[in-house]
């Protein structure tokens, strides 16, 4: 199991290769469903050296935003929660990696398929969809990119439910048919309920009506509230304490011989709406030099430079935020093991020419083009650890 990553940097300019990779194989929320139904047996699960205790019914609950450090720095307002951290009597919780980058669609598919970044093939927010030379919104799906073709493995659900586990997903309604849920969270069969109440009574339902259950539930509140009025915010407190009610309403329901796993896709840092902390690419003459494209997010960048600028576009963005983010070549960010180790040859053109990823606090916004994100109080995905860390809480009964 991975141990939390430190904030005690070095203040010289950042080789990438000390930046802290995520734990794929190990402790990476990848790894979480296959070693949940280890027990099971089942055909082609992919592998993974996390262990887990087996158990005849598994529900693994994943709540949007739920950090680790964020939850950590909130013990008035997680009771419940807090007392499943390995720092409490009883409690095994522990940190895992989430994946680069630690943004939603990244690691839906990352717990859905049981596959790193590199494998499943979602490297970012938006990455550069190399068939079309368009920038692909893989959370919202735009443009529109046959969804097998773009995510062609099986998810750990449709294993599942192939060997015979009762499977399914409970979530939104409003999630059911789109491309995300189809390439990183189908198999079985969905149930959408509108409350988190409902979504923690149905859960548990579910697990009590099969001798052998896998069920997948979600909350994406929180992460809504830390984007729209910050991790500092009452607002996201309110909706914190609204997680740790509804684990608990879902952990006193149980059936026997079920073993819960509360986890989370990401963490959640406050960026302040100063020029030294958000710089507008829109704006900097100097960082757009030889960009063609902007991709990823404003912690997680992917740029696609224009054909023979991409030794130059790594170059002044290192001049420029060396001592603030780690920039690499894509080679050199493959080759340091973000995406997760040996990544298919159809993803590797939708990496950018040059990563580059924020330390501090900072992030690359564009004010002009991507105006909703840059609006956004609450941002992700870096391998920062309050982004990268997520919990991985348990409960048997």
């Amino acid at each position: 199991m991975v141990q939390p990553l430190h904030d005690a940097y070095d203040p010289a300019p950042l080789d990438p290769r000390t930046a802290p990779a995520p734990e794929y194989g190990t402790g990476a929320l990848c790894d979480v469903i296959p070693a949940a139904v280890a027990g099971f047996a089942v055909p082609g699960m992919p592998a993974t050296g996390l262990v887990l205790e087996p158990a005849d019914r598994v529900c693994v609950f994943l709540v949007d935003g739920l950090g680790w450090e964020l939850l950590l720095r909130h013990p008035e307002q997680t009771p419940y929660l807090t007392s499943l951290l390995a720092t409490s009597r009883g409690g095994t919780g522990q940190p895992l990696t989430a994946g680069f980058p630690a943004t939603t669609a990244t690691s839906l598919a990352s717990i859905g398929t049981g596959r790193p970044p590199g494998a499943h093939g979602l490297a970012g927010y938006t990455t550069l969809n190399p068939d079309t030379g368009l920038l692909m919104n893989q959370l919202r799906w735009q443009p529109w990119t046959a969804p097998a073709v773009w995510q062609p493995h099986p998810t750990v659900f449709r294993l599942a439910d192939a060997a015979g586990i009762a499977t399914c997903q409970v979530s939104s309604p409003h999630f059911q048919h789109t491309p995300l849920t189809k390439i990183a969270l189908s198999g079985g069969t969905f149930h959408g309920r509108l409350t988190g109440e409902e979504r923690m009574d149905l859960a548990a339902d579910r697990l009590a009506a099969a001798d052998r259950a896998l069920v997948y539930t979600y909350y994406s509140e929180l992460d809504a509230m830390g984007h729209r009025h910050g991790v500092d915010s009452d607002a996201w407190r309110g909706q914190l304490v609204m997680v740790d009610r509804l684990v608990q309403r879902l952990a006193e329901q149980l059936p026997p011989r079920t073993a819960l796993y509360v986890t989370a896709d990401h963490g959640m840092i406050d960026i302040p709406f100063d020029e030294e902390s958000r710089i507008d690419f829109d704006e900097d003459w100097e960082l757009r030099a030889g960009v063609a494209v902007l991709g990823g997010e404003g912690r997680a960048r992917h740029l696609y430079a224009v054909p023979g600028a991409a030794a130059d576009v790594r170059a002044v963005w290192s001049e420029v935020l060396g001592e603030r983010m780690w920039v690499a070549g894509r080679d050199e960010a493959v080759a340091a093991g973000w995406f997760g180790p040996h990544p298919e040859k159809r993803v590797l053109a939708r990496i950018g020419d040059v990563v580059a990823v924020a330390r501090d606090d900072i992030a690359i916004v564009a004010n002009r083009t991507e105006q909703s994100e840059s609006r956004m109080v609450g941002l992700h995905g870096s391998l920062a650890p309050v982004e990268q860390l997520v919990p991985l809480l348990e409960v048997r009964s």
